[in-house]
């Protein structure tokens, strides 16, 4: 606004940043699709609207990029496969389209785990390769986000966009040190992403701070007539989200399951749910019951689906898919109806527990993943990465915001000793995700000092 950079000087930075980045040793690969026609175009028409002082919103000018799941004009919408997006796209996803309309850049689309069938971002084939973790460029960003969560955290852009089926906001996020919002179900339109899992995938932000966060929630959560499942929304706010204290806010807190993570996660966590305790929020001791059947049934639901939607590619492109995708969705095909339909009953039973949940308490605590992110091995850069123990291990923390819809948001809180990022995850009631921002805010103060990645770039400068 005071006019000393213009969006078109901050393009050009970002234009020769892209192709810096994937020059590097090792390559970031965060955005693996853009265009600098594009993206010089976009920049102009900002450009112009502020020398004539009528911007189009606060995110007019503001370099975004979207995961490769959704349509993006004129990038190939190829989910993180080979065989997907043979075309470039012709039309927009919602969130693409209202991004446009508020006036921000879009640098291209980012990198993804193949069809997002795992946490760690590990995608070996030709068009994408493996996105670095910006803190420790031989350590997985988390998936299956995980080319939106480098993008922020390395400073090419403070925000992007994610989606989040089983912790894909929340992982890569909590991975690379960034502020990741999951909606609740329904919130923001899915609107031209690939449907893979209809009943657990929220759409969200991923973004370098919660007030960022905040300002791209508060321009798309909205109902979209195109998307069925957002319809009957309540209308979005912000409010309370500025309140200077938490006094009477209940925090609850599953101390076992809260304690199910590594010391050094856990001991950073501890402190953080004391700082929110001495802003004037009580800790209330909550029973999460049943975690071990939602697990489960979270599992069964969102591969079945995934697998459902995919069984033509599955039979038609099995021999190019990388080999954990094709294990996925082997495991997927073991499940039966009956297995689908008992899941779905568990979630009736846990929705219906969480119900009564937020009546005694405001919000639920939990430490964002219970690790900080693993190492890259020479094996994974040619065959990729099937670990089931760490996928399992890594939505510990996210399948109960899935399978029930809540939303839920995860704050970098600090780092391990070896220098990577640990974050700390806040979930509250359906549609109030007004209060996850407010907690954010105070989280972040939290984090007396924010570190640099080894791999970060100022685009304004």
């Amino acid at each position: 606004r005071s006019g000393k950079l213009t969006p078109s000087q901050v393009a050009k930075n970002i234009i020769a940043v892209l192709e810096d980045c994937d020059k590097s040793t090792p390559p970031l690969r965060a955005v693996v699709q853009w265009d600098q026609e594009q993206i010089m175009l976009m920049a102009e028409a900002s450009t112009a609207r502020y020398r004539n002082k009528c911007t189009l919103s606060y995110l007019d000018g503001i370099p975004v990029c979207l995961k490769e799941e959704f349509k993006v004009v004129p990038y190939h919408h190829r989910v993180g496969t080979v065989y997907l997006g043979t075309e470039p796209e012709t039309e927009d996803a919602t969130v693409a389209k209202k991004l446009r309309e508020a006036g921000a850049i879009i640098i291209g689309v980012s990198n993804m785990h193949e069809l997002g069938t795992g946490t760690t971002g590990c995608n070996p084939n030709r068009y994408h390769k493996i996105p670095r973790n910006p803190y420790k460029p031989n350590h997985f960003t988390g998936g299956s986000s995980s080319g939106s969560a480098a993008a922020v955290a390395a400073g090419l852009c403070p925000v992007a966009i994610g989606t989040d089926g089983g912790g894909s906001v929340r992982i890569p996020a909590s991975f690379c040190g960034v502020v990741g919002l999951k909606g609740t179900f329904g919130r923001i339109s899915a609107h031209g992403s690939l449907p893979l899992s209809y009943s657990t995938v929220s759409v969200g932000p991923i973004c370098a701070s919660v007030a960022d966060a905040a300002i791209v929630y508060s321009i798309l959560a909205e109902p979209d007539l195109l998307y069925p499942y957002g319809l009957k929304q309540p209308k979005a706010t912000l409010s309370d989200m500025c309140a200077p204290d938490l006094k009477g806010l209940k925090l609850g807190v599953d101390w076992t399951f809260f304690k199910a993570c590594d010391a050094e996660v856990l001991s950073i966590c501890e402190k953080a749910v004391e700082h929110l305790q001495s802003l004037g929020a009580s800790v209330v001791e909550i029973s999460l019951p049943e975690l071990e059947e939602v697990r489960v049934a979270h599992v069964i639901c969102i591969l079945s689906e995934m697998r459902d939607f995919l069984q033509p590619d599955f039979d038609k492109h099995f021999q190019e898919m990388n080999l954990e995708t094709r294990a996925n969705l082997a495991l997927a095909s073991q499940f039966t109806a009956l297995d689908y339909i008992r899941a779905n009953r568990q979630r009736t039973r846990s929705m219906r527990v969480l119900r009564e949940i937020f009546c005694t308490v405001n919000c639920i605590l939990t430490p964002g993943v219970p690790s900080t992110a693993p190492r890259i091995y020479e094996s994974d850069l040619l065959t990729g990465s099937s670990d089931l123990s760490f996928t399992v291990r890594s939505m510990r923390f996210m399948q109960l915001g899935n399978f029930t819809g809540i939303p839920g948001i995860v704050v970098p809180i600090g780092y391990s000793t070896a220098g990577l990022p640990i974050s700390f995850q806040v979930m509250a009631k359906w549609w109030d995700e007004a209060l996850l921002l407010r907690i954010g805010l105070k989280l972040e103060q939290f984090r007396y000092h924010t570190k640099k990645p080894s791999i970060y770039y100022d685009i304004l400068a």
